[in-house]
């Protein structure tokens, strides 16, 4: 049941990111401007009088947006993984794999969606959200491991 469930949420992650791609630019930009706003107005209460240039902070957290989602892809391709009998290198590679095709195939979707377009720079930085997602879980794991055996 673990293994169902543990693939089930990579297929939700998945089609949420897919869901935000197949946003139109206008509807994809007032989300994260939206987000955007939030974040400096709350900035704005540790920093009085200070001038955040919304347009280039915007662009931040949309690129942001991208390292996390896959980050986030990342850990749980890995667990799926791993409750799937699939251990060592070996998941490390499957799951950066299914990652980096999935941020190729993301991007390749985005170019029919009006006012989006596909970005070899979006797909580096899914990828690296992804490499990070699967190196963390493969740190804290090999901890996990280490308390539990009492090394």
């Amino acid at each position: 049941m673990i293994k169902f469930i543990s693939w089930a949420a990579v297929f939700l992650w998945m089609a949420l990111i897919f869901n935000l791609s197949a946003q139109v630019a206008e509807q994809s930009n007032q989300l994260s401007t939206g987000i955007t706003e939030v974040i400096v107005k709350t900035l704005a209460q540790f920093a009085p009088g200070a001038d955040f240039d919304i347009e280039g902070f915007n662009h931040i957290v949309r690129k942001n947006a991208h390292f996390f989602a896959y980050l986030m892809l990342g850990i749980l391709v890995i667990y799926a993984l791993r409750r799937s009998g699939v251990y060592g290198y070996r998941s490390v590679v499957i799951a950066l794999g299914v990652c980096v095709l999935y941020a190729v195939s993301d991007e390749v979707h985005q170019l029919f969606v009006p006012g989006r377009g596909g970005q070899v720079q979006d797909v580096i930085i899914d990828s690296a959200g992804a490499s990070v997602g699967i190196g963390l879980y493969w740190v804290v794991s090999r901890l996990v491991n280490k308390v539990g055996d009492g090394s």
